[in-house]
Protein backbone atom coordinates (compact mmCIF):
# COMPACT_ATOMS: atom_id res chain seq x y z
CA UNK A 1 0.00 0.00 0.00
CA UNK A 2 1.68 3.03 -1.21
CA UNK A 3 0.18 5.59 1.61
CA UNK A 4 1.26 3.21 4.26
CA UNK A 5 5.01 2.97 2.50
CA UNK A 6 4.75 7.37 2.03
CA UNK A 7 3.65 6.92 6.15
CA UNK A 8 6.82 4.62 7.23
CA UNK A 9 9.22 7.45 5.20
CA UNK A 10 7.87 10.41 6.86
CA UNK A 11 7.75 8.38 10.62
CA UNK A 12 11.57 7.20 9.97
CA UNK A 13 12.53 10.85 8.89
CA UNK A 14 10.64 12.49 11.83
CA UNK A 15 12.96 10.05 14.07
CA UNK A 16 15.90 10.74 12.50
CA UNK A 17 15.88 14.81 12.66
CA UNK A 18 14.87 14.02 16.23
CA UNK A 19 18.05 12.39 16.35
CA UNK A 20 20.29 14.16 14.71
CA UNK A 21 19.33 17.89 16.53
CA UNK A 22 18.83 15.55 19.90
CA UNK A 23 15.08 16.56 20.43
CA UNK A 24 12.04 14.68 21.52
CA UNK A 25 10.59 12.88 18.52
CA UNK A 26 7.11 14.12 19.73
CA UNK A 27 8.28 17.95 19.23
CA UNK A 28 9.48 16.77 15.99
CA UNK A 29 6.22 15.22 14.75
CA UNK A 30 4.88 18.48 15.92
CA UNK A 31 6.77 20.82 14.00
CA UNK A 32 5.88 18.26 10.96
CA UNK A 33 2.13 18.92 11.37
CA UNK A 34 2.14 22.34 12.12
CA UNK A 35 4.20 22.89 9.25
CA UNK A 36 1.97 21.12 6.92
CA UNK A 37 -0.97 23.12 8.63
CA UNK A 38 0.81 26.17 7.57
CA UNK A 39 2.91 25.97 4.79
CA UNK A 40 0.83 24.16 1.88
CA UNK A 41 3.83 23.32 -0.04
CA UNK A 42 4.52 20.62 2.59
CA UNK A 43 2.79 17.26 2.64
CA UNK A 44 0.39 16.46 5.48
CA UNK A 45 1.17 13.78 8.20
CA UNK A 46 -1.08 11.16 8.07
CA UNK A 47 -3.03 9.54 10.52
CA UNK A 48 -0.61 6.20 10.07
CA UNK A 49 2.50 8.32 10.30
CA UNK A 50 1.98 9.92 13.69
CA UNK A 51 0.76 6.95 15.29
CA UNK A 52 4.55 5.44 14.53
CA UNK A 53 6.00 8.06 15.94
CA UNK A 54 3.70 8.23 18.38
CA UNK A 55 3.88 4.62 19.34
CA UNK A 56 7.69 4.27 19.00
CA UNK A 57 8.03 7.23 21.46
CA UNK A 58 5.78 5.19 24.10
CA UNK A 59 8.69 2.13 23.60
CA UNK A 60 11.64 3.74 23.00
CA UNK A 61 13.53 3.57 26.14
CA UNK A 62 12.57 -0.68 25.55
CA UNK A 63 13.04 -0.30 21.60
CA UNK A 64 16.66 1.24 22.23
CA UNK A 65 17.44 -1.80 25.13
CA UNK A 66 16.48 -4.23 22.32
CA UNK A 67 19.00 -2.72 20.00
CA UNK A 68 21.70 -2.83 22.48
CA UNK A 69 21.29 -6.15 23.70
CA UNK A 70 21.02 -8.00 20.18
CA UNK A 71 22.88 -5.78 17.72
CA UNK A 72 26.49 -8.09 17.86
CA UNK A 73 29.39 -5.67 17.55
CA UNK A 74 27.78 -2.77 17.20
CA UNK A 75 26.43 0.06 20.38
CA UNK A 76 23.68 2.00 19.51
CA UNK A 77 25.83 5.44 19.57
CA UNK A 78 28.59 3.68 17.13
CA UNK A 79 25.18 2.42 15.18
CA UNK A 80 24.98 4.99 11.24
CA UNK A 81 22.14 7.52 12.82
CA UNK A 82 19.89 6.08 9.31
CA UNK A 83 20.06 2.11 10.54
CA UNK A 84 19.21 3.07 14.51
CA UNK A 85 16.26 4.59 13.12
CA UNK A 86 15.07 2.43 10.84
CA UNK A 87 15.61 -0.36 13.55
CA UNK A 88 13.93 1.79 15.80
CA UNK A 89 10.64 2.33 13.69
CA UNK A 90 10.66 -1.61 12.25
CA UNK A 91 11.09 -2.89 15.83
CA UNK A 92 8.15 -0.85 16.82
CA UNK A 93 5.90 -1.95 14.18
CA UNK A 94 6.99 -5.61 14.66
CA UNK A 95 6.86 -6.05 18.09
CA UNK A 96 4.07 -3.71 19.37
CA UNK A 97 1.66 -3.22 15.99
CA UNK A 98 -0.39 -6.31 15.22
CA UNK A 99 -1.93 -4.74 11.72
CA UNK A 100 0.89 -5.67 9.80
CA UNK A 101 2.54 -8.40 8.23
CA UNK A 102 5.75 -9.14 9.90
CA UNK A 103 6.99 -9.96 6.12
CA UNK A 104 6.17 -6.25 5.02
CA UNK A 105 7.87 -4.46 8.21
CA UNK A 106 10.91 -6.47 7.23
CA UNK A 107 10.27 -5.58 3.42
CA UNK A 108 10.01 -2.36 4.30
CA UNK A 109 12.69 -1.10 6.54
CA UNK A 110 15.08 -3.19 4.26
CA UNK A 111 14.00 -0.64 1.06
CA UNK A 112 14.42 1.80 3.58
CA UNK A 113 17.97 0.71 4.08
CA UNK A 114 18.55 0.28 0.32
CA UNK A 115 16.81 3.87 -0.20
CA UNK A 116 18.66 6.11 2.58
CA UNK A 117 21.96 4.37 3.92
CA UNK A 118 25.08 1.98 2.86
CA UNK A 119 25.14 -0.84 0.64
CA UNK A 120 25.78 -3.24 4.05
CA UNK A 121 22.70 -1.62 5.36
CA UNK A 122 19.63 -3.81 4.20
CA UNK A 123 21.42 -7.12 5.27
CA UNK A 124 22.20 -5.83 8.77
CA UNK A 125 18.61 -4.73 9.08
CA UNK A 126 16.98 -7.86 7.77
CA UNK A 127 19.17 -9.85 10.24
CA UNK A 128 18.47 -7.54 13.66
CA UNK A 129 14.21 -7.26 12.64
CA UNK A 130 14.50 -10.63 11.88
CA UNK A 131 15.92 -11.65 15.18
CA UNK A 132 13.21 -9.25 16.97
CA UNK A 133 10.38 -11.29 14.72
CA UNK A 134 11.75 -14.55 16.35
CA UNK A 135 11.95 -13.13 19.23
CA UNK A 136 8.35 -11.38 19.35
CA UNK A 137 6.83 -13.37 21.43
CA UNK A 138 9.24 -13.29 24.31
CA UNK A 139 9.29 -9.71 23.64
CA UNK A 140 5.88 -8.95 24.22
CA UNK A 141 5.56 -11.44 27.37
CA UNK A 142 8.26 -9.07 28.54
CA UNK A 143 6.04 -6.15 28.85
CA UNK A 144 2.91 -7.71 30.87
Amino acid sequence: MAARNTARKRAFQILFEADQRGTDVLTVLADWVRHSRSDTRQPPVSEYTMELVEGYAQYERRIDDLISQYAVGWTLDRMPVVDRNIIRLGAYELVWVDGTPDAVVLDEAVQLAKEFSTDESPSFVNGLLGRFKDLKPSLRRDEA
